[in-house]
């Protein structure tokens, strides 16, 4: 019998993170999240601060700088380096035990996996912005310019390493909003799935 695994996707301050770890706790099996920094960090010998900057997200600024943002003249970077380490942990994760992955592309990564259930959260604005605020404990003067800044960073990351649309709803089994549906709804249909 091949280990099920859950992959959440997540818009940022959605509440992906808390539900992956919910969800997790509710079936008796690992979430890989903070987790899989130190994993990489081990791996790589990266800082875990320079890993969760770079493992998910693309450079700011124009897609073109994005593009070349820290490459040698071969066209490689160090971010290609996390990538690599990030893919092998992250199969290696989904041969040794059932478990929920947050974030990191690990739906592209494991898309191929039979018993992979891939799901992607998201929100309104406002209730991300309010979570963002409340719970993360952001800046209350412009927390809708935060979560633009990092979506369209992880968008970018995201198409640059898979050649997809981050979000796009054929990657994904189930879209949930956590905005309308709350946290606990979300753990409890995405363990029923499971």
């Amino acid at each position: 019998m091949s280990n099920r695994i859950i992959t959440i996707s997540r818009e940022f301050g959605s509440g992906g993170r808390t539900i992956g770890k919910e969800a997790a706790a509710k079936l008796g099996i690992p979430c890989y999240d903070a987790e899989l920094l130190e994993k990489i960090a081990k791996e790589s010998g990266f800082a875990k601060d320079y890993i969760a900057e770079h493992s998910e997200y693309a450079a700011g600024g124009s897609w073109i700088s994005r593009a070349f943002s820290g490459r040698d003249y071969q066209g490689h970077s160090y971010q290609d380096d996390l990538w690599s380490i990030q893919h092998k942990i992250i199969r290696e994760l989904a041969e040794k035990e059932s478990c929920v992955i947050v974030g990191r592309c690990a739906d592209y990564i494991l898309r191929d996996k039979a018993d992979c259930l891939r799901v992607f959260i998201h929100a309104d604005l406002e209730s991300r912005a309010k979570r963002i605020v409340e719970q993360y404990g952001e800046r209350s003067d412009s927390p809708k310019k935060r979560l633009k800044d990092k979506d369209k960073r992880r968008a970018a990351y995201y198409q640059f390493y898979t050649d997809m649309k981050w979000g796009d709803v054929h990657n994904y089994h189930i879209s949930l909003d956590s905005g309308e549906l709350g946290i606990d709804k979300c753990v409890d249909i995405i363990s029923r799935l499971y």
